[in-house]
């Protein structure tokens, strides 16, 4: 789906409020920042605020005051407990949507349950709120180059308001459905991701135990009825492929602890309507037990629970 083009004209362009500006949070703010949007950013981290105060958007010292004056509120949370309280609120605070006029569009882009999504849309819809789940993919580095992938449910007016502004941060950007459907198509898509690394490793491992060349076992497989996206472009055993992060160390990426998050997602979204899922079951089980010790690695370093050589490769 090719990105929509939208007017250079400055009046033409709403204020954005942008809540959360972690590892992907931030480059997706300053993408929309070097487009010439209006931007007012909040986070808890003082580091990432100044970042983008010196890219040019206004720092804010809360959720609502960020979304003073705002058009549109993007979020990108960690988990659905942060994206409950933002919006709706908690003990002692109270969510955003009671202090947004009607006619916001608030996207959120957290990767978190489907079920909380449509809680909070719908709390949004009663209050005359456009809410879209924008979940995305395309890691770190999509969220630099303005590449992602977005994925969102939602009503199809909202839809076609929110997408000239995700076309400043994505190339692909897919109405899924209903309010939810972003969210369940994300854990869909990453479940798979999760199974094809866990099984990509497995299968390299396979044949370099019996002596073949990892580069030489992955050509063929790329070559043959087992080729996928990991054999493609995210290879991971050290220095078949350069400039992913099993060349380096496993650092950067996608963390393991992040595809444990969205496998765990799966589960309990498979478990809601009893859907049998026994693949990512298993693929759940081996990142839960590798995230013990390698959280923090990049989730392609599940090759090591195979073979742990390729920490020293």
């Amino acid at each position: 789906m090719s990105p929509t083009k939208h007017s250079d004209n400055q009046a033409t362009k709403p204020n954005i409020a942008f809540i959360g500006l972690g590892n992907m949070g931030a480059p997706m703010a300053e993408n929309l920042l070097k487009a010439g949007y209006p931007l007012s950013v909040y986070d808890l981290s003082a580091d990432a605020l100044k970042r983008l105060q010196n890219a040019g958007a206004t720092v804010a010292d809360s959720p609502l005051s960020a979304a003073t004056n705002a058009q549109v509120v993007i979020s990108m949370l960690p988990a659905g407990k942060h994206v409950h309280s933002v919006y709706l609120g908690d003990s002692g605070s109270k969510g955003l949507l009671l202090s947004l006029p009607k006619g916001t569009l608030v996207i959120d882009s957290s990767t978190i349950a489907a079920a909380d999504a449509r809680v909070v849309a719908d709390t949004a819809n009663k209050m005359g709120i456009d809410f879209l789940d924008a979940p995305v993919s395309g890691g770190t580095g999509g969220a630099v180059a303005g590449s992602l992938t977005f994925i969102v449910g939602g009503e199809e007016q909202a839809f076609a308001k929110a997408k000239p502004i995700l076309a400043v941060m994505g190339k692909n950007i897919f109405h899924a459905g209903e309010h939810g459907a972003g969210q369940v198509a994300k854990i869909c898509n990453n479940m798979l991701l999760g199974i094809l690394m866990a099984g990509t490793a497995e299968a390299i491992n396979l044949g370099v135990k019996n002596g073949l060349d990892a580069k030489v076992l992955s050509e063929i497989m790329l070559q043959s009825s087992g080729r996928n996206w990991t054999l493609e472009v995210y290879n991971p055993y050290p220095q078949v492929m350069d400039n992913v992060p099993s060349s380096h160390g496993y650092k950067g990426g996608f963390m393991t602890d992040l595809m444990q998050k969205d496998l765990n997602l799966a589960m309990e979204t498979a478990k809601a309507i009893g859907a049998e899922t026994p693949m990512g079951s298993k693929a759940t089980e081996l990142y839960q037990q590798h995230s013990v010790e390698h959280g923090d690695k990049d989730f392609s370093s599940i090759m090591a629970h195979h073979d742990k050589s390729v920490w020293s490769s």
